[in-house]
């Protein structure tokens, strides 16, 4: 029995307690010798709310029976007399059942003395039967209501049960509160004892049988709560519905899966609870903003969540994580998809996810999924967890150590509310860590977290698990140790990054790898439908989208999405949208200053009004503009302008209000019509503080750096900077600050009406600590890296040699790394656009004469250009490749009039002439945008008169992107995932679009083929039946006519490669049997380390019969016995163009031996056979050697192993010469 702590508090003395407790244990004896007041005066056994239900008590399948030594215990006990009068009290029954009954107040008798009560941590508990407080005596002959619940103290020993059947005992751990202590000095500490009575028989629900013996006590194992089932929500998720109706507050806000009722559990203290749903409230208002003007309900569109795979090959080297992953073709994706709910379940009832890792790129929408994620525990839609805390990685700029695993969580964690009790709450955390989810965010590369995952000292981590509430501990080593499993081992970790960098340490800890997919095609409509809120604007908005092709594709990533959106919502009906990635973000560039511009025009009279006044008046206008009832897309700029500037300073802080406030004539200055003069040089600014953090991968601003306060003040009103404010002082409610209580906090803003001011009403609270440190940050991944590639392109400060290092593809010297990072991918994409754009739009993009610019802009092109086409583009890797379709691209379709520049021409031609004509992209995985951009060069190279052979093989192309690729009349040929082309082929037969189909049936190329996944077997089995039955689904009884001979790839499919491995191998080997006899052409079969084993032997015996073209056959390491080995021989015989066998480091035997000897004179084609590493013997190895002199074809036996003599093996070598060691 496990041991449990007696409390110690001050109680009567009983003084020495007899052997037999049986006739002190009933009711009249305990309302003697206990306070009934104390007792049954306490609102925990008054309340109706906790006591409703409770038929859902926990009561155990069997019950085991009293040991002797209990019995032996068994004694009188001296009675105290007690001539207190019994008050008349109102069944317990009376009270549950009816909600509406009010209970009347008791009142405390005069004179009488009080007993001294335990201090018991208010606890809030639901159950779904009724219960009864009526005495057995009262009772007796009504079987439908149970006698009282109960509670005694771990000192109690052992109890005696009267003799009835409505009382059963339960062991259960710690009481929360306990009802009745009775200390004893000399009696060791044991198990709590409660008598639990029996389930009311008007209740139908169903419970497991119990034991027939009475008074029987169920070990603590059955009785306790069960690991993890700590909270309201957790309780919900886990018990079975009971017959009752549920009520309307406990139905889930959840649409996925409603949450049945269930009873709460009692080890949560009210105040934890309180704190719980504080929280929710809190988050729930905190998470709803997705960006300015957006919100969550309002525009969040539910984006896919796919689950990835990496490929295992146990190696202790650095992986770069973008190279382990396997990427699943288009159609496989699809079946991969996850929905929110399932991101923390297991798959196929395996135990649920504890370490998550969350991938994707710039402006995929990581952060808006975990803020979803947020609102929907808020909702009680993720009821598995109690407490969600989201860790900002931001908070690594702390470097004091100042800080412990409860501030941490309680003050530092982002959407985290005031706590009133952070002992209580922080408790209860390390009391169930399975029930706690924390999340990383704000981490942009993998390697902050391998950083973070370097092993520790031995020091901090003892202290850190001996003492993690003290606050000597920075925020990193805190970050480590939750990473590493020292703190908090129990809880899931979430952690989003991007996919790219070293990730060794981070994949051996990870169970669960997920991608966010990005928008479909029907995502983009729905995004626009809720972004443009008029039919007419909507509908206008989506044509122009669908007439521009590469902005359409833009959209499949949320956050150029975004952009898009903006430029049509902006440009008053603008035709034709910018072509390329450099023209989107140059045309928001300059919408975000013309917008400050046009505001800070019309606000000009105003700028003589000290800042506090102006910020009260524009609040007053965004007021009033919002009771005209504009919609979203013709809001006036100036309300949208000033909601976004109010939002924004109310997050900025007491502190930055300060600064402001000193430098308010700066700030005046800025406010009204900035020059083009200022407005030249604060881009300038700009642009060198976006290039100093995409050299450091980071968008936080530098923090060393003196940002003027007209640059901080022109960033903020455009957007183009955010401030993130990080807590470092301990957050508490204005009520417990000022030492009063609940009811003081809510008179003061922290209840009902706090919650209506909504996020603006908390942040402020917040911010009138002092302590909180503010740091500046870039808004958008997109236009930061723009800014950038405006200051390596225009400005003089970035000499030719800066710029020349930058360019893409540069030879590094041996031993450094070379950087690889999607921000300096993009900004050397945009620095190529930018040099090659039409300069009268750069004009405001500089600070410098028109002829200096000229001469930086001219210089430069030459640079890039002389630069790409010394590139030799054979020794360039797929993913080069890529990125150099991409540069080309935006130099040439860059222009807003479509028209083209001499120098950009020529670089797409030179590429288009110089790429190679088998032009591979496998393993580099290519989205919407990457497509568009490899088919402008394609479409060029035909244009000169070019072909070329694709291999899409591993880039998880979409189907629509496939089509467009095939399609192109200078295609040949073209690999691709064998279920994609399948489900291409499909699409077009139902469009019926019989050209298209029969190129891309020609087209299509499967050889040779290496299996290394089970899908991969699986969709050439498909394949194969589509070969066989010359039709394309089996829906269609007439064979179509494209398919007269079959599928073309089948036909030509030579050599096929069996890689899946020994743990693989054997989930695919039925599906290979069943398609071996379709490939009548294969001519080399591999099937090493396969596991094949003698049953595989077998069935590889009887598919062998078809394969009369086969040459070689590679059975290695599979296993194979003598049984295995007869069942073949009789097929080898029999393929005439066989000539290469190899049957290394099996299990073969000398009776194996034999039977390969009688064959091989029969195998007249045969010239290579390796037996190495088997189990044959002398005998066997002169058997072969015998059966070799038959053999003249023969050119190599390979058959020596440690069984066979030295001596033996040698002179059968000097026998015959074809006899080889290796």
């Amino acid at each position: 029995m496990q041991e449990i702590e007696v409390d110690q508090i001050i109680c009567p003395d009983l003084g020495d307690l007899p052997d037999d407790l049986s006739e002190y244990m009933n009711e009249d004896y305990l309302l003697k010798t206990v306070d009934t007041e104390v007792l049954f005066g306490d609102p925990w056994w008054n309340c109706e709310e906790e006591l409703n239900n409770c038929s859902d008590v926990s009561i155990p399948t069997e019950l085991p029976k009293p040991d002797t030594h209990q019995q032996r215990q068994q004694n009188k006990l001296p009675a105290k007399t007690n001539d207190k009068r019994k008050r008349p009290r109102v069944p317990r029954s009376q009270r549950c059942t009816d909600e509406n009954t009010p209970r009347p107040k008791r009142q405390r008798a005069a004179g009488r003395p009080k007993t001294t009560e335990a201090q018991a941590e208010p606890t809030v508990t639901q159950c779904s039967g009724t219960g009864s407080d009526s005495s057995p005596a009262a009772t007796a002959g009504l079987s439908t209501t149970p006698p009282r619940i109960v509670h005694l103290h771990p000192s109690i020993q052992f109890i005696t049960i009267p003799d009835t059947p409505q009382y059963q005992v339960v062991q259960t751990l710690r009481l929360s509160p306990p009802v009745i202590r009775f200390p004893l000095s000399n009696t060791a500490t044991t198990p709590t004892y409660i008598l639990v009575p029996a389930a009311s028989p008007p209740c139908k629900r169903q419970v497991p049988p119990l034991s027939p013996v009475d008074g029987a006590v169920a070990p603590i194992q059955m009785s306790s709560s069960p690991p993890g089932s700590l909270s309201d929500t957790a309780s919900k998720a886990m018990s079975p519905p009971c017959a009752s109706p549920l009520s309307p507050s406990h139905e889930s806000t959840c649409k996925e899966s409603p949450l049945p009722p269930s009873p709460t559990v009692l080890d949560i203290p009210q105040v934890v609870k309180e704190y719980i749903q504080e929280a929710k409230a809190h988050m729930s208002q905190t998470c709803q903003e997705m960006e300015t003007g957006l919100s969550l309900n309002s525009h969040y569109v539910d984006v896919q969540v796919s689950q990835r795979e990496i490929l295992r090959s146990g190696k202790s080297t650095n992986k770069l994580l973008d190279k382990e992953l396997v990427i699943m073709g288009h159609t496989d994706r699809q079946k991969s998809l996850l929905g929110q709910s399932q991101i923390f379940e297991g798959s196929n009832g395996d135990k649920p996810k504890r370490y998550i890792l969350l991938l994707g790129n710039a402006g995929m929408g990581k952060t808006t999924l975990i803020k979803k994620l947020c609102l929907d525990w808020s909702r009680d839609c993720i009821p598995q967890f109690d407490f969600i805390f989201l860790l900002d990685g931001k908070a690594l700029t702390l470097t004091d150590p100042a800080f412990s695993l409860q501030t941490l969580l309680l003050n530092l964690s982002s959407f985290a509310p005031s706590c009133m009790d952070p002992e209580a709450v922080y408790t209860q955390i390390f009391a169930a860590p399975k029930r706690v989810l924390i999340i990383f965010d704000g981490f942009a590369e993998l390697r902050d977290y391998e950083t973070l995952l370097q092993t520790q000292e031995k020091d901090l981590v003892t202290s850190l698990q001996k003492d993690s509430k003290a606050q000597i501990y920075t925020v990193r080593q805190l970050y480590s140790a939750i990473l590493q499993r020292v703190l908090l081992p129990g809880c899931t970790l979430l952690l989003s990054t991007r996919p790219r960098g070293t990730a060794s340490q981070l994949l051996r800890r990870t169970d669960s790898l997920l991608e966010v997919c990005g928008f479909t095609s029907t995502n983009v409509e729905t995004y626009l439908s809720q972004y443009f809120t008029d039919p007419a604007v909507r509908a206008s908005a989506l044509d122009c989208l669908k007439n521009c092709s590469y902005p359409h594709l833009l959209c499949w990533n949320p956050g150029l999405c975004r952009l898009v959106c903006l430029v049509l919502e902006q440009s008053n009906g603008l035709e034709v949208l910018p072509k390329t990635l450099t023209g989107l973000c140059h045309q928001v560039l300059r919408l975000i200053i013309e917008k400050d511009k046009s505001i800070h025009s019309h606000a000009e009279p105003q700028t003589q009004i000290s800042v506090q006044s102006v910020e009260e008046t524009q609040t007053q206008i965004s007021s009033s503009s919002q009771m005209k009832k504009y919609p979203k897309n013709t809001r006036t700029k100036s309300s949208a302008e000033v909601r976004t500037r109010s939002r924004t300073q109310r997050a900025r802080g007491a502190k930055i209000q300060e600064e402001e406030e000193v430098d308010g004539e700066d700030m005046k200055s800025v406010g009204g019509e900035v020059d083009r003069t200022e407005e030249r040089e604060l881009l300038s600014q700009l642009s060198a503080l976006a290039w100093e953090g995409v050299k450091t991968n980071s968008s936080i601003l530098p923090t060393g750096r003196t940002i003027s306060t007209k640059l901080k003040a022109f960033g903020h009103r455009t957007g183009l900077f955010l401030s993130y404010q990080l807590r470092t002082r301990q957050v508490v409610s204005s009520g417990e600050k000022e030492g009063g209580g609940r009811e003081d906090r809510e008179e003061t803003g922290g209840g009902e009406k706090a919650q209506k001011m909504g996020k603006r009403g908390r942040t402020d609270n917040v911010n009138t600590e002092t302590g909180d440190k503010h740091i500046l940050l870039w808004a958008n991944p997109f236009i930061q890296s723009y800014l950038a590639g405006v200051h390596l392109s225009l400005s003089r400060n970035a000499s030719d040699r800066t710029f020349l290092q930058t360019l893409p593809f540069q030879l590094v010297p041996k031993g450094r790394r070379r950087i690889q990072r999607e921000e300096l991918e993009l900004t050397q994409q945009f620095v190529v656009g930018l040099l090659f754009h039409n300069r009268t739009e750069l004009q405001r993009l500089h600070s410098c004469t028109e002829t200096v610019f000229r001469d930086v802009v001219v210089g430069k092109q030459a640079l890039v250009t002389k630069h790409i086409e010394g590139l030799s583009l054979g020794d360039l890797s797929p993913a080069q490749v890529l990125e150099a379709c991409h540069y080309v691209y935006e130099a040439s379709f860059t222009h807003g009039d479509g028209s083209r520049h001499s120098g950009s021409t020529q670089l797409v031609a030179h590429l288009a002439a110089n790429l190679p004509e088998v032009l591979t992209f496998h393993g580099v995985p290519l989205n919407p945008a990457d497509v568009f951009a490899v088919q402008n060069v394609l479409e060029r190279g035909g244009a000169e008169g070019r072909s070329f052979c694709l291999d899409l093989e591993d880039s998880g192309i979409h189907i629509s992107g496939l089509r467009a690729l095939v399609g192109l009349s200078n295609i040949n040929t073209y690999r691709a995932c064998i279920a994609d082309a399948i489900t291409l082929w499909e699409q077009l037969e139902q469009s019926g679009e019989e050209s298209l189909l029969q190129g891309a049936v020609s087209k299509f190329k499967i050889h040779p083929l290496k299996a290394t996944q089970v899908c991969h077997i699986e969709h050439l089995a498909k394949m194969v039946n589509i070969h066989t039955h010359k039709r394309l689904s089996d829906s269609f009884s007439q064979s179509h006519s494209i398919l007269a001979e079959g599928v073309p790839a089948v036909n030509e499919l030579h050599k096929l490669e069996f890689e899946l491995g020994p743990d693989n191998g054997p989930l695919a080997l039925p599906k290979l049997w069943e398609l071996l006899p379709g490939l009548q052409n294969l001519q080399h079969l591999d099937l090493e380390n396969s596991k094949i084993g003698d049953k595989g032997a077998e069935k590889l015996a009887d598919a062998l019969v078809s394969l009369c073209f086969l040459e070689i056959l590679n059975l290695s390491q599979n296993c194979i016995g003598d049984e295995g080995v007869k069942k073949l021989s009789t097929t080898l015989r029999d393929l005439p163009k066989l000539h290469c066998l190899s049957l290394y480091s099996n299990v073969i035997s000398d009776e194996g031996a034999e039977s390969l000897a009688a064959v091989l004179p029969h195998m007249a084609s045969l010239t290579d056979l390796d037996v190495k590493y088997n189990k044959l013997t002398d005998v066997g190895a002169q058997s072969l050697g015998v059966s070799l002199r038959n053999c003249k074809r023969m050119k190599t036996l390979r058959m020596w192993n440690q069984c066979i003599p030295y001596g033996v093996f040698e002179r059968l070598q000097l026998q015959d010469s074809r006899i080889l060691w290796h």
